[in-house]
């Protein structure tokens, strides 16, 4: 009986997690003025047992390898019961005008402006993995598919052909078999989409053939509230930083992407980056660990 009693109690448990993750969705934050980039506050969680990860980063809607940055001390399948774990949900807005859609890949993170309040919505997104990588661009949403068809293109096909010695399907139709979910917005013209996913696995890494990746709740609240013709811009800003009340010097720094194509000219000691930490050795001095090995929080640069 009371074997029982804890088998209930385990699987009632388990229900009101999946539940709390299957239900959030966009982390929403308040933009105060044009001249202020700093949103969101700094978040602890406590580990309880049976947490990892995954669980983690669908439960606060952050990516999988933002995560790993802001806690490389920690084993990401074995997390250690009452340790704490960073969730990197503070962040400096991206330095680009405030409208539409902005992926920064870097960070891996989708920002949606609304164009009704003054508010952004966040979220974290899966790019193009090396060789394969998202390509930077100014577009707009050409269009919004919902329970989309995927076509593999030829390139797809030459390459699973070469890794599994047969071709995909010419078409998989809307199901649980079908790698872009149940919603689409295509970018421009181009074969390039941010859709959902049939796998939890690879959102906030580098894990597409240059798609962006999102959760199911995120694609559908995007597909729900954003209309075609919205503004999207990608862009590579490894680097963010910003005068907060015009004497904080806060700084966010993230891994910088190794394809040639979208790191040419855009290294982490900008010359914008040495302007903005000045002289001071003792902020060079705080830096150089992050600068080495960023882990995408904000650092306030202090004396």
């Amino acid at each position: 009986m009371i074997k029982n009693k804890k088998s209930l109690f385990t699987s009632l448990s388990l229900f009101i997690t999946l539940i709390f993750i299957k239900s959030s969705m966009a982390t929403v934050y308040d933009i105060e003025n044009d001249n202020k980039r700093l949103i969101g506050e700094p978040k602890i969680h406590t580990v309880v047992k049976g947490d990892y990860f995954q669980q983690l980063a669908e439960q606060y809607d952050v990516g999988f390898l933002a995560l790993l940055a802001a806690n490389p001390e920690h084993d990401p399948f074995l997390l250690k019961v009452d340790t704490e774990v960073v969730i990197p949900n503070q962040m400096l807005l991206p330095f680009i005008s405030r409208k539409g859609i902005v992926i920064n890949l870097p960070e891996l993170r989708l920002y949606y402006f609304s164009p009704n309040e003054n508010k952004v919505y966040v979220f974290p997104v899966g790019i193009g993995r090396q060789g394969l990588s998202t390509p930077l661009t100014s577009t707009v949403v050409g269009e919004k598919r919902k329970d989309p068809d995927w076509r593999p293109t030829k390139e797809m096909q030459e390459r699973h052909f070469a890794e599994y010695g047969k071709y995909l399907p010419d078409v998989v139709p809307a199901g649980p078999n079908n790698p872009f979910g149940k919603y689409a917005l295509r970018l421009g013209t181009s074969e390039y989409l941010i859709h959902g996913s049939n796998k939890r696995f690879g959102i906030g890494m580098r894990a597409s053939s240059g798609c962006i990746r999102m959760y199911d709740d995120d694609i559908k609240w995007l597909f729900d509230n954003v209309p075609v013709n919205t503004k999207v811009r990608v862009v590579n800003q490894p680097v963010k930083m910003s005068f907060e009340n015009g004497d904080k010097q806060l700084i966010e720094i993230h891994q910088q992407l190794s394809d040639l194509e979208t790191t040419q000219g855009n290294v982490i000691l900008t010359k914008a980056m040495q302007r903005f930490v000045g002289t001071n050795r003792e902020y060079w001095q705080q830096l150089l660990p992050v600068i080495e090995k960023p882990h995408g929080l904000v650092v306030e640069l202090a004396k």
